[in-house]
């Protein structure tokens, strides 16, 4: 093998391990050491040392244990180089001691999520906690996490790095919670979870293995949390929530690879045993006598399902639902969605009417589902103009190229524009 292919080969085995391993091993360095930042800059010093040293050496038959021992000797060294002091050398024992326990602790039994829970931490800005985990623990790039909080990749960036330096600043120690501190932070863990869900669930074919990865990866996050606090009713409508998402993964492209709404779904491609198990969450999650904003998306999951497979129309009760939802979130999604629904049920204009207003929130200006559903709505209250219009910004903004010639043909089937 040529050194370029060497170097080639190193480089797929690091973005592998880092798709896979990332969050792992962070947690594993930050929850000994309570220093996240300093974790990152440990593990980014250690691709690099990869990247330099597989390509001559081979790729080591554990990539993942190779760069957990780099980063934990990088830390060392940062302990070092920080503390000048007579403690110095007790501080450096406890640290690598720290970092050579097997576990964080019998309180949160995986790493990641007892990371999740660490950076869920009150001190920190609510906000950004969310943000914070997405990126730490599960690997998303600013611009992921940007698009899931309706906000630029370049402000996003600027938050986070602003958060970590208030978090170095302040001192907030990144301790692993106890069990009795948790559903004090689960919400921020909750959000995390579904934000990097639905990050992966644009990806529909499954042909990119990061979103793939990160698919797995937070369905078996969101079972521990359940496992963990199996009497917290939002534990349990996510996961019934993500279930019923996942259970028609298949059915929304055809055998060519297009775009397929849910309306035109065939209900035998999907996973009857995930849409069971779903079912089950949320009568459990009902006696909990707690409602709350993911046990209401997966009772509208629940609905859609209803109304597919059994061809009965239900969208008075969909509506509800979202009148619901949109009491307790108040987010422009949520109103987006509600919209579409009460065009079933009050018609189109009625439904142009409750839609967000993009010149009132400039977070809906780059937002595809907006204009996408716009352009719908537009299109039967018969503003043929202004729906070709709305296509065109949402294909535009649309990455997914099944959806974007989905929306294509929407627009190219539109009647054409009588002459003045």
């Amino acid at each position: 093998m040529s050194f370029s292919e060497a170097g080639a080969q190193a480089r797929i085995t690091a973005d592998a391990v880092a798709r896979r391993s990332y969050g792992k091993l962070i947690a594993f360095l930050a929850a000994r050491t309570h220093d996240v930042a300093a974790a990152e800059d440990a593990l980014s010093e250690a691709f690099a040392s990869a990247l330099a040293s597989w390509p001559q050496n081979g790729c080591p038959e554990n990539p993942e244990a190779w760069l957990l021992t780099a980063a934990r000797r990088r830390m060392i060294d940062f302990m070092r180089r920080r503390r000048r002091d007579e403690n110095a050398s007790d501080r450096l024992r406890v640290t690598a001691e720290g970092m050579d326990a097997a576990s964080t602790g019998a309180a949160i039994p995986d790493q990641r999520l007892a990371l999740m829970f660490a950076c869920a931490h009150p001190a920190i800005e609510a906000g950004i906690r969310a943000p914070l985990i997405l990126q730490v623990v599960l690997g998303l790039d600013a611009k992921a996490i940007a698009s899931a909080f309706l906000t630029s990749p370049a402000a996003m960036s600027k938050r986070l790095v602003r958060a970590k330096d208030k978090i170095r600043q302040a001192g907030i120690p990144f301790h692993i919670p106890e069990r009795e501190e948790l559903p004090a932070r689960l919400e921020t863990v909750l959000d995390s979870i579904y934000a990097a869900f639905t990050e992966g669930w644009t990806d529909a074919g499954g042909t990119d293995a990061a979103r793939r990865d990160l698919t797995g990866e937070v369905m078996f996050l969101a079972r521990l949390v359940t496992e963990l606090l199996p009497k917290e009713p939002e534990a349990l409508g996510l996961l019934a929530l993500m279930l019923h998402a996942e259970a028609r993964r298949r059915a929304r492209r055809d055998a060519d690879g297009e775009y397929v709404p849910l309306a035109q779904q065939d209900p035998d491609s999907w996973d009857l045993q995930m849409i069971a198990e779903a079912e089950a969450l949320l009568l459990r999650a009902s006696s909990l006598g707690t409602l709350g904003r993911y046990q209401l998306e997966a009772a509208l999951q629940s609905a859609n399902v209803h109304r597919v497979r059994t061809g009965r129309a239900n969208w008075v009760q969909v509506v509800e639902l979202y009148d619901a939802l949109f009491a307790l979130a108040g987010s422009p999604v949520v109103a987006i969605n509600r919209a579409l629904a009460i065009a079933e049920t009050h018609g189109a204009r009625a439904a142009l009417d409750a839609m967000p207003d993009a010149s009132a929130d400039a977070r809906l200006a780059e937002y595809q589902p907006y204009w996408a559903a716009r352009a719908e709505l537009l299109a039967k209250a018969g503003a043929h103009s202004e729906a070709r219009e709305a296509y065109e910004i949402a294909i535009g903004l649309e990455w997914d190229p099944a959806v974007r010639r989905f929306l294509q043909m929407r627009q190219l089937n539109l009647p054409a524009n009588l002459p003045a």
